[in-house]
Protein backbone atom coordinates (compact mmCIF):
# COMPACT_ATOMS: atom_id res chain seq x y z
CA UNK A 1 0.00 0.00 0.00
CA UNK A 2 1.34 3.46 -1.21
CA UNK A 3 0.13 6.91 -0.61
CA UNK A 4 -0.12 9.79 -2.48
CA UNK A 5 1.92 12.76 -0.95
CA UNK A 6 1.39 16.37 -1.56
CA UNK A 7 2.12 17.71 -5.18
CA UNK A 8 4.99 20.27 -5.59
CA UNK A 9 2.23 23.26 -5.26
CA UNK A 10 0.90 22.27 -1.69
CA UNK A 11 4.50 21.65 -0.83
CA UNK A 12 5.82 24.90 -1.90
CA UNK A 13 6.53 25.78 1.78
CA UNK A 14 8.47 23.14 2.66
CA UNK A 15 12.13 24.30 2.90
CA UNK A 16 14.71 21.34 3.99
CA UNK A 17 17.90 21.36 3.68
CA UNK A 18 18.27 18.69 1.28
CA UNK A 19 15.82 17.51 -1.71
CA UNK A 20 12.32 16.80 -0.05
CA UNK A 21 11.08 12.85 -0.67
CA UNK A 22 7.54 14.33 -0.98
CA UNK A 23 8.81 15.79 -3.85
CA UNK A 24 10.24 13.51 -5.22
CA UNK A 25 9.57 10.81 -8.29
CA UNK A 26 9.83 7.10 -7.61
CA UNK A 27 10.44 5.53 -10.56
CA UNK A 28 8.30 3.02 -11.26
CA UNK A 29 5.94 3.12 -7.90
CA UNK A 30 2.76 4.41 -8.62
CA UNK A 31 1.57 6.75 -5.44
CA UNK A 32 -1.83 6.21 -4.93
CA UNK A 33 -3.91 8.90 -4.58
CA UNK A 34 -7.40 7.16 -3.51
CA UNK A 35 -9.52 7.94 -0.69
CA UNK A 36 -8.99 4.12 -0.20
CA UNK A 37 -5.65 3.68 0.31
CA UNK A 38 -5.75 6.58 3.47
CA UNK A 39 -8.70 4.71 4.64
CA UNK A 40 -6.80 1.57 4.63
CA UNK A 41 -4.17 3.14 6.21
CA UNK A 42 -6.05 4.53 8.66
CA UNK A 43 -8.36 1.35 9.84
CA UNK A 44 -5.09 -0.47 10.46
CA UNK A 45 -4.04 1.87 12.55
CA UNK A 46 -6.86 2.35 14.36
CA UNK A 47 -7.36 -1.88 15.04
CA UNK A 48 -3.91 -1.81 16.28
CA UNK A 49 -4.88 1.25 18.53
CA UNK A 50 -7.71 -0.19 19.83
CA UNK A 51 -5.54 -3.50 20.99
CA UNK A 52 -2.71 -1.41 22.19
CA UNK A 53 -3.28 1.59 23.35
CA UNK A 54 -1.92 3.22 26.25
CA UNK A 55 -3.87 4.38 29.21
CA UNK A 56 -2.86 7.26 30.02
CA UNK A 57 -4.83 10.03 32.53
CA UNK A 58 -4.83 12.73 30.11
CA UNK A 59 -6.26 11.12 27.59
CA UNK A 60 -9.74 10.52 29.81
CA UNK A 61 -9.98 14.32 30.17
CA UNK A 62 -11.93 17.16 27.09
CA UNK A 63 -10.72 19.84 29.81
CA UNK A 64 -8.49 22.18 27.52
CA UNK A 65 -6.49 22.89 30.83
CA UNK A 66 -5.18 19.48 31.80
CA UNK A 67 -4.74 19.09 28.46
CA UNK A 68 -2.28 22.05 28.07
CA UNK A 69 -1.15 20.94 31.68
CA UNK A 70 0.36 17.29 29.69
CA UNK A 71 1.54 18.99 26.64
CA UNK A 72 3.52 21.34 28.17
CA UNK A 73 4.59 18.92 30.60
CA UNK A 74 5.50 16.51 28.16
CA UNK A 75 7.82 18.77 26.20
CA UNK A 76 11.50 16.76 26.61
CA UNK A 77 9.88 14.58 29.09
CA UNK A 78 9.42 11.18 29.54
CA UNK A 79 6.31 10.19 29.92
CA UNK A 80 7.02 7.36 33.12
CA UNK A 81 8.14 11.27 34.74
CA UNK A 82 5.41 13.02 33.85
CA UNK A 83 2.35 10.79 35.72
CA UNK A 84 3.10 11.06 38.95
CA UNK A 85 3.64 14.67 38.20
CA UNK A 86 0.62 15.45 36.21
CA UNK A 87 -1.51 14.17 38.90
CA UNK A 88 -0.15 15.80 41.74
CA UNK A 89 0.40 19.39 39.54
CA UNK A 90 -3.67 19.23 39.34
CA UNK A 91 -4.44 17.95 42.96
CA UNK A 92 -2.71 21.18 43.84
CA UNK A 93 -3.91 23.42 40.96
CA UNK A 94 -6.83 22.05 39.57
CA UNK A 95 -8.04 25.28 37.41
CA UNK A 96 -6.40 28.31 35.50
CA UNK A 97 -8.32 30.24 38.35
CA UNK A 98 -6.31 28.00 41.00
CA UNK A 99 -3.30 28.83 39.58
CA UNK A 100 -3.63 32.13 39.14
CA UNK A 101 -4.29 33.43 42.37
CA UNK A 102 -0.78 30.69 43.49
CA UNK A 103 2.51 32.34 43.72
CA UNK A 104 5.15 31.69 41.22
CA UNK A 105 7.35 30.12 43.63
CA UNK A 106 4.72 27.85 44.59
CA UNK A 107 4.37 26.79 41.33
CA UNK A 108 8.05 26.01 40.57
CA UNK A 109 8.18 23.94 43.82
CA UNK A 110 5.29 21.93 42.09
CA UNK A 111 6.91 21.68 39.42
CA UNK A 112 9.89 19.91 41.23
CA UNK A 113 11.22 16.74 38.90
CA UNK A 114 10.40 17.65 35.48
CA UNK A 115 13.06 20.67 34.59
CA UNK A 116 13.18 23.29 32.42
CA UNK A 117 11.16 25.63 34.64
CA UNK A 118 10.64 27.95 31.82
CA UNK A 119 7.58 25.36 31.28
CA UNK A 120 6.00 25.66 34.55
CA UNK A 121 6.60 30.25 34.86
CA UNK A 122 4.79 29.74 31.22
CA UNK A 123 1.86 28.03 32.30
CA UNK A 124 1.51 30.66 35.31
CA UNK A 125 1.72 33.18 32.97
CA UNK A 126 -1.03 31.35 31.13
CA UNK A 127 -3.16 31.09 33.73
CA UNK A 128 -2.40 35.24 35.03
CA UNK A 129 -3.63 35.86 31.17
CA UNK A 130 -6.66 33.66 31.05
CA UNK A 131 -7.68 32.89 34.60
CA UNK A 132 -11.03 31.73 33.39
CA UNK A 133 -10.68 29.64 29.94
CA UNK A 134 -8.31 29.38 27.35
CA UNK A 135 -8.32 30.30 24.04
CA UNK A 136 -10.62 28.78 22.09
CA UNK A 137 -8.64 29.37 18.53
CA UNK A 138 -5.94 27.59 17.64
CA UNK A 139 -3.92 30.65 16.35
CA UNK A 140 -5.18 31.89 19.89
CA UNK A 141 -3.78 28.91 21.71
CA UNK A 142 -0.34 29.48 19.49
CA UNK A 143 -0.04 32.76 20.91
CA UNK A 144 0.25 31.77 24.57
CA UNK A 145 3.52 32.12 26.45
CA UNK A 146 6.27 29.06 25.82
CA UNK A 147 2.48 27.62 23.42
CA UNK A 148 4.36 26.44 19.69
CA UNK A 149 2.09 25.45 17.39
CA UNK A 150 2.42 21.60 17.77
CA UNK A 151 0.78 22.39 21.26
CA UNK A 152 -2.08 24.87 20.07
CA UNK A 153 -2.41 21.83 17.56
CA UNK A 154 -2.62 18.87 19.92
CA UNK A 155 -4.69 21.06 22.56
CA UNK A 156 -7.60 21.99 19.86
CA UNK A 157 -7.53 18.71 19.10
CA UNK A 158 -7.69 16.53 22.07
CA UNK A 159 -9.56 19.09 23.80
CA UNK A 160 -11.98 19.92 21.59
CA UNK A 161 -11.65 17.43 19.17
CA UNK A 162 -10.96 19.14 16.06
CA UNK A 163 -9.13 17.71 13.24
CA UNK A 164 -6.06 19.66 12.78
CA UNK A 165 -2.52 18.23 11.79
CA UNK A 166 0.64 18.31 14.06
CA UNK A 167 3.74 16.36 14.63
CA UNK A 168 5.74 15.62 17.48
CA UNK A 169 8.75 13.19 17.35
CA UNK A 170 6.66 10.19 17.36
CA UNK A 171 4.59 11.54 14.22
CA UNK A 172 7.66 12.33 12.58
CA UNK A 173 9.02 8.88 12.89
CA UNK A 174 6.03 7.12 11.89
CA UNK A 175 4.74 8.87 8.93
CA UNK A 176 8.56 9.64 7.83
CA UNK A 177 9.13 6.17 7.99
CA UNK A 178 6.33 4.71 6.10
CA UNK A 179 5.65 7.51 3.64
CA UNK A 180 9.30 9.01 3.26
CA UNK A 181 11.90 6.26 3.85
CA UNK A 182 13.27 8.12 6.33
CA UNK A 183 12.48 10.37 9.64
CA UNK A 184 10.50 13.24 8.29
CA UNK A 185 11.07 16.91 9.39
CA UNK A 186 8.48 18.80 11.41
CA UNK A 187 7.04 20.71 7.92
CA UNK A 188 7.36 17.39 6.08
CA UNK A 189 5.76 15.61 9.20
CA UNK A 190 2.89 18.18 9.14
CA UNK A 191 2.46 18.04 5.48
CA UNK A 192 1.86 14.31 5.32
CA UNK A 193 -0.52 14.19 8.45
CA UNK A 194 -2.81 17.09 6.49
CA UNK A 195 -3.72 14.14 3.64
CA UNK A 196 -3.89 11.62 6.43
CA UNK A 197 -5.77 12.68 9.63
CA UNK A 198 -9.67 11.78 9.83
CA UNK A 199 -12.59 14.57 9.84
CA UNK A 200 -13.88 12.53 12.51
CA UNK A 201 -11.89 10.81 15.82
CA UNK A 202 -8.90 12.58 14.93
CA UNK A 203 -7.47 12.52 18.56
CA UNK A 204 -7.57 8.58 18.37
CA UNK A 205 -6.03 8.95 15.04
CA UNK A 206 -3.25 11.23 16.49
CA UNK A 207 -2.84 9.21 19.55
CA UNK A 208 -2.38 5.87 17.59
CA UNK A 209 0.64 7.35 15.69
CA UNK A 210 1.71 8.50 19.26
CA UNK A 211 1.92 4.96 20.53
CA UNK A 212 3.17 3.09 17.78
CA UNK A 213 5.88 5.52 17.62
CA UNK A 214 6.71 5.02 21.27
CA UNK A 215 6.23 1.32 21.36
CA UNK A 216 6.89 -0.31 17.97
CA UNK A 217 8.76 2.45 15.16
CA UNK A 218 11.05 2.76 17.68
CA UNK A 219 14.50 4.93 17.50
CA UNK A 220 17.10 2.93 17.26
CA UNK A 221 15.49 -0.56 16.94
CA UNK A 222 11.82 -0.48 15.27
CA UNK A 223 10.34 -3.64 15.97
CA UNK A 224 8.58 -4.29 12.41
CA UNK A 225 7.11 -7.28 12.98
CA UNK A 226 4.66 -5.99 15.36
CA UNK A 227 4.25 -2.95 13.05
CA UNK A 228 -0.20 -2.83 11.52
CA UNK A 229 1.04 -0.49 8.87
CA UNK A 230 4.38 -2.28 8.01
CA UNK A 231 3.07 -3.52 4.57
CA UNK A 232 4.26 -0.71 2.01
CA UNK A 233 6.35 1.02 4.40
CA UNK A 234 9.35 2.16 2.84
CA UNK A 235 11.62 1.93 6.02
CA UNK A 236 10.51 -1.71 6.55
CA UNK A 237 13.30 -3.98 7.50
CA UNK A 238 16.39 -1.54 7.83
CA UNK A 239 18.71 -1.61 10.40
CA UNK A 240 18.24 1.83 11.90
CA UNK A 241 21.89 3.59 13.27
CA UNK A 242 21.35 6.56 15.50
CA UNK A 243 23.55 9.46 14.44
CA UNK A 244 25.74 10.26 17.58
CA UNK A 245 24.03 12.86 19.83
CA UNK A 246 26.41 16.29 19.99
CA UNK A 247 24.75 17.52 22.95
CA UNK A 248 26.66 18.98 25.73
CA UNK A 249 27.59 17.08 28.73
CA UNK A 250 24.73 17.64 31.47
CA UNK A 251 26.83 17.06 34.23
CA UNK A 252 28.82 20.53 33.54
CA UNK A 253 26.19 22.31 31.54
CA UNK A 254 24.37 25.69 32.33
CA UNK A 255 21.22 24.07 32.55
CA UNK A 256 22.53 21.70 35.66
CA UNK A 257 23.64 24.92 37.50
CA UNK A 258 20.26 26.72 37.15
CA UNK A 259 18.80 23.43 37.68
CA UNK A 260 20.30 23.16 40.82
CA UNK A 261 19.70 26.80 42.12
CA UNK A 262 16.12 26.50 41.63
CA UNK A 263 15.50 23.26 43.35
CA UNK A 264 18.00 24.67 46.41
CA UNK A 265 15.46 27.58 46.46
CA UNK A 266 12.90 25.16 46.70
CA UNK A 267 13.71 23.83 50.19
CA UNK A 268 13.11 27.70 52.32
CA UNK A 269 12.60 30.72 52.05
CA UNK A 270 16.20 31.87 50.05
CA UNK A 271 19.81 31.70 50.21
CA UNK A 272 22.76 34.19 49.51
CA UNK A 273 24.51 34.11 46.32
CA UNK A 274 28.15 32.94 48.38
CA UNK A 275 26.00 29.80 50.03
CA UNK A 276 24.46 28.60 46.49
CA UNK A 277 27.87 28.82 45.12
CA UNK A 278 29.57 27.09 47.72
CA UNK A 279 27.33 24.24 47.70
CA UNK A 280 26.20 23.73 44.34
CA UNK A 281 30.38 24.11 43.90
CA UNK A 282 30.53 26.48 40.58
CA UNK A 283 31.45 29.67 39.86
CA UNK A 284 28.83 30.18 37.57
CA UNK A 285 26.13 30.56 40.11
CA UNK A 286 25.88 34.13 40.77
CA UNK A 287 25.60 34.97 36.97
CA UNK A 288 23.46 32.28 36.20
CA UNK A 289 21.07 33.27 39.19
CA UNK A 290 21.10 36.89 37.49
CA UNK A 291 19.92 34.98 34.62
CA UNK A 292 17.12 32.98 35.94
CA UNK A 293 15.96 36.58 37.90
CA UNK A 294 15.59 38.51 34.51
CA UNK A 295 13.70 35.39 33.35
CA UNK A 296 11.24 35.90 36.38
CA UNK A 297 11.89 32.55 37.80
CA UNK A 298 13.38 33.87 40.86
CA UNK A 299 14.39 37.37 42.34
CA UNK A 300 17.73 38.65 44.43
CA UNK A 301 17.54 41.63 46.85
CA UNK A 302 20.63 42.27 48.86
CA UNK A 303 22.57 39.45 47.62
CA UNK A 304 19.92 37.04 48.38
CA UNK A 305 17.97 34.67 46.45
CA UNK A 306 14.25 33.12 46.46
CA UNK A 307 11.50 32.02 44.58
CA UNK A 308 9.11 34.71 43.32
CA UNK A 309 6.54 35.25 45.66
CA UNK A 310 2.49 35.93 44.83
CA UNK A 311 3.49 39.81 45.11
CA UNK A 312 6.12 39.86 42.43
CA UNK A 313 4.85 37.61 40.27
CA UNK A 314 2.16 39.85 40.02
CA UNK A 315 4.41 42.63 39.39
CA UNK A 316 6.35 40.77 36.98
CA UNK A 317 3.53 40.53 34.46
Amino acid sequence: MRLALPTALETKELKTSRPSALRATYAGDRLYTDRAARATLRRRLQRWYDRSARDLPWRRTRDPYAVLVSEVMLQQTQVSRVLPAYASFLARFPTLSVLSRAALGDVLRAWSGLGYNRRARDLHRIARLHPRSLPETRDGLDALPGVGAYTAGAVSCFSRGESVAFADTNIRRVLGRALLGRIATEREAVALDERLVPRRRADRWHHALMDLGATVCLARTPRCDLCPIAEGCRSRGRVVRAAPRRQAAFATSDRRVRGRIVALLREGDGQTLRDLTARIGDTRVPKLARTLADEGLLEIKRGRARLPGAESTVNAL
